[in-house]
């Protein structure tokens, strides 16, 4: 017997769902959970098994790019030397947001209803932040920077990083 309704027989929909949104979201296209439905290829109702409206696509969305983050940047300040650390982050987190740019932009967007999306970034950033803090007990400790130094050399170091962060002009 064929039907030429769709059915819901997907394996993974949830995944196959949030792969469509990034997707859709890195094109700019339709991120209704209707067209989503469509493009993964089962019924419209389906999507609403995992997400009860837009914003839950979003959060979950929002979540799983923190998780995905936390990975490559956990990778990243695994192994090496202090400076070797400290490149693999910065490089880690530059492609991360070269290559999922939308994503990005979503993820810090703060319209998140969940708290699970505070604490992926919480846990995306753990290894990074745990890095800066082995490296400004070892300035102290290595004589480098007295203890009451940090508090303005590590503001104005930031504020160097985030200048030659910046674009600029061509």
């Amino acid at each position: 017997m064929t039907t030429s309704a769709r059915t819901y027989h997907h394996g993974n929909l949830r995944e196959a769902l949030l792969t469509a949104a990034e997707s859709a979201l890195a094109s700019g296209g339709d991120l209704s959970l209707r067209a989503l439905a469509r493009q993964v290829g089962v019924s419209h109702a389906a999507p609403r098994r995992h997400f009860s409206d837009k914003q839950a696509l979003l959060d979950a969305l929002a979540e799983d790019g923190f998780v995905r983050l936390g990975t490559v940047l956990r990778e990243a300040v695994a192994e090496g030397d202090f400076e070797a650390r400290l490149l693999g982050f910065a490089g880690a987190y530059v492609t991360f947001a070269v290559e999922h740019a939308a994503l990005l932009d979503l993820m810090w967007a703060g319209k998140h209803r969940i708290e699970a999306v505070r604490v992926a970034s919480d846990q995306a950033f753990a290894a990074p932040l745990a890095l800066v803090a082995e490296g400004q007990a070892a300035m102290v400790n290595n004589g480098m920077l007295a203890a009451s130094q940090l508090d303005e050399i590590v503001p104005a170091t930031v504020e160097r990083l985030l200048l030659g962060l910046r674009p600029r002009a061509s």
